[in-house]
């Protein structure tokens, strides 16, 4: 009996001291509704993969509003949250290189486009060195970005003194090209901005349609063929998060990590896009296409802003 006693409290303190049995919680940090889909399907696909990956040794929880929309980078690198998602738009100046996949025509899609963004990433834009203090683990592009409105945009004119709100980066760039009046708010804000009449028109994705319920402030979408613009987004983590984790459950998280994330995020972006459309259809919205000389004028404006680009991201490596 007492070397039976002794057996089990050997292998209690063994269980004890056990890679398995120190345990790692990520807190994802989110800005957007519980009901959006990156915190509806993609964070808790990518903290199911983290746990089965790591056999429950490396676990997470999404919080909210841990830091507003433009602080989200700076919350992971402080340690405030160990994982984000940002978008680079809200933080002008800052990133420059990612700037070049939010240009005009790209039109790559969603899911093709966040997997070649990662691609082109990790081979020439991570040399600019952009998130410095953070771990990229992902990147992503959502589909077109449409134009949601209160009255019908039949011609590039039409936005010339429209209060518009615009998200930053290459969109702004393409919305003051055309003369709108730019107003800048987070996509939280967005709703409140439509509904105050701050605003008359938006660019954002479509599935902000039914995500941020633009249907209930503007009736009419605005398309472009080969996309208005791309919106440029980051998945990032605490190194020192990661550090602290065995090497082996390093090992198992970046292979969840990188194009696996990137291209699965852009998929769920494709879907929640078409359920915008949809959305926009059940509240009887008008979704129209730009014209063929629209997409020529916007494709001048696109040489001019990819000229610029270059000029700008000129030594960032």
């Amino acid at each position: 009996m007492k070397h039976l006693r002794t057996m089990l409290l050997a292998g209690a303190c063994a269980l004890a001291a056990s890679p398995a049995a120190a345990q790692t919680k990520l807190i994802f940090g989110s800005w957007a509704p519980p009901t959006h889909h990156i915190n509806a399907d993609v964070l808790p696909t990518l903290g199911k993969w983290i746990q089965e990956a790591t056999k429950g040794r490396v676990t997470f929880e999404i919080k909210y509003d841990l830091a507003p929309p433009p602080g989200q980078f700076d919350a992971v690198r402080d340690g405030v949250q160990d994982v984000a998602w940002i978008f680079h738009g809200y933080n002008p100046g800052k990133f420059v290189a990612t700037q070049v996949m939010e240009l005009p025509l790209l039109g790559a899609g969603a899911e093709a486009g966040s997997i070649a963004y990662w691609r082109v990433y990790q081979k020439h834009l991570a040399k600019a060195d952009e998130h410095k203090g953070v771990m990229v683990i992902g990147m992503m592009t959502h589909g077109t970005g449409v134009i949601h409105s209160q009255r019908p945009i039949k011609s590039w004119a039409d936005l010339k003194g429209m209060k518009v709100r615009l998200p930053g980066g290459i969109a702004s760039r393409v919305g003051e090209a055309f003369g709108a009046v730019a107003v800048t708010v987070p996509a939280p804000k967005v709703y409140e901005t439509l509904s105050s009449k701050v605003a008359e028109a938006v660019f954002m994705p479509p599935e902000t349609h039914k995500s941020f319920r633009l249907a209930e402030v503007t009736k009419h979408i605005l398309r472009v063929p080969g996309n208005l613009y791309d919106g440029s987004f980051a998945f990032i983590l605490n190194p020192k998060k990661f550090e602290a984790m065995s090497k082996e459950d390093q090992a198992a998280v970046q292979a969840v990590f990188g194009e696996k994330l990137s291209g699965y995020a852009g998929s769920r972006w494709a879907l929640a896009d078409k359920a915008g459309y949809d959305a926009a259809k059940a509240a009887g919205n008008e979704i129209s296409d730009a014209t063929p000389a629209m997409i020529e004028e916007l494709r001048k404006i696109g040489v001019q802003l990819e000229a610029d680009w270059i000029k700008r991201a000129s030594g960032k490596g």
